[in-house]
């Protein structure tokens, strides 16, 4: 009778946060930026002329990443419209070729014109696009409260209420941490955390972490959130403060634009995804038409579109489907395996430590190279994801 009693409200716990989640990720913008750095990714998938990517769409700036390494063609799949209709509006102002304006909006988060500028671009959207855009093109505007796209969407409504609380309690947290985004070395870099650590781990903070609307906000599903508290020594409170120390003690902050754009709300001329950056524009103009959003899942897009794919960047949505749904990480994979060929590429992340969330069936058709991921995911920029995986079909 008392596990029973346990039982219940645990259950039901976990059907409303998973009926939040469902709602949240399907009535709005999740993510406005990508949160996995490509500079790892790249290295591991050796792109080329021949390259055929599938790949999860999130925010699209790493989809325009992959493009300067002049791949055949890049399939961004998303179930979220929204998710593409971003990754329409870079593209369309990356076709438009004017710097200043992709910049504005994407390295600023804001632009004095933008309902003019998006009007000019509005042309080259698809319908959903449009709708969405018509809508939030405000997420643009530099006198609305918020001043920064980066502040808008789910994760960046997180970000914000995030930092406006940390602010408000301990108004020098802010001040700390710009200096920890221009330290000039490593060493300064850890002693500027070493002071600000204890000021943003109070009681305001451990509470936060342990706010599953807040992680859902910043699109981590229930059973990630579980992953994390079962098999990380803490659970998800030690995981975050582990996580941010090294990200924030060990690797050079200076050139950490995904920490930089949620702490400020905008980048840097000098620290910002390679899309953004002026010598990229002209290449990455030319390649626009080999990126191909696609609103469906991933099994949904190798039924629609069959064929032999080189890569994919499966991101870390297999950990909710194992949980969730195993049947349909199955079909999913019977799918990828159709349509591949020996040697294709596989990338994935995890909340978890390690490789629980893929079929024993599925391992044993691939070759995974351990030797490669573990060294390149410690010097991953983000540092949030438990482990990194890289596998190639056999």
């Amino acid at each position: 009778m008392a596990e029973s009693r346990t039982v219940f409200p645990r259950r039901f716990l976990k059907a409303t946060h998973d009926l939040v989640f469902h709602h949240v990720h399907g009535g709005q913008l999740i993510y406005n930026a990508c949160w996995e750095d490509p500079r790892i990714d790249r290295q591991l998938l050796g792109l080329d002329e021949r390259s055929r990517v599938v790949m999860i769409t999130s925010a699209g700036c790493n989809a325009l990443d992959y493009l300067l390494d002049g791949p055949a063609e890049i399939h961004a799949v998303d179930v979220n419209h929204r998710q593409n209709a971003v990754l329409e509006l870079k593209l369309a102002l990356i076709r438009r070729g004017d710097f200043g304006d992709l910049f504005e909006f994407f390295g600023i988060g804001s632009h004095e014109r933008f309902r003019p500028v998006y009007r000019a671009l509005r042309a080259g959207l698809s319908a959903p696009a449009k709708a969405f855009w018509d809508d939030h093109i405000t997420f643009f505007d530099p006198g609305s409260m918020k001043k920064s796209f980066y502040y808008h969407g789910a994760a960046g409504m997180a970000a914000w209420l995030m930092g406006g609380a940390l602010f408000r309690a301990k108004p020098n947290i802010k001040n700390h941490a710009l200096c920890l985004l221009d330290a000039d070395t490593l060493a300064q870099q850890a002693r500027v955390y070493a002071l600000l650590e204890p000021k943003i781990w109070g009681k305001l903070s451990h509470w936060l972490i342990r706010q599953r609307l807040l992680m859902t906000l910043l699109g981590v599903p229930a059973p990630q959130i579980k992953l994390i508290d079962d098999h990380y020594p803490g659970g998800v409170t030690a995981y975050v403060k582990d996580k941010l120390r090294h990200v924030m003690s060990e690797l050079p902050a200076r050139e950490n634009y995904f920490w930089r754009v949620y702490m400020t709300g905008s980048y840097t001329l000098s620290c910002c995804p390679n899309y953004l950056r002026e010598e990229n524009l002209p290449g990455l103009a030319a390649r626009a038409d080999r990126v191909h959003p696609h609103t469906c899942t991933v099994t949904q897009f190798l039924q629609q579109h069959p064929g032999v794919y080189s890569h994919y960047v499966l991101l870390d949505h297999q950990d909710w489907l194992a949980h969730h749904d195993p049947t349909a990480l199955a079909e999913e994979w019977e799918l990828i395996f159709a349509n591949s060929r020996p040697g294709t590429r596989i990338l994935m992340r995890s909340a978890g430590l390690d490789l629980g969330f893929v079929p024993p069936g599925v391992r044993s058709r691939l070759r995974f190279h351990p030797e490669r991921t573990e060294p390149l995911h410690r010097t991953d920029r983000v540092g949030t994801y438990g482990s990194l995986h890289f596998a190639e079909v056999l």
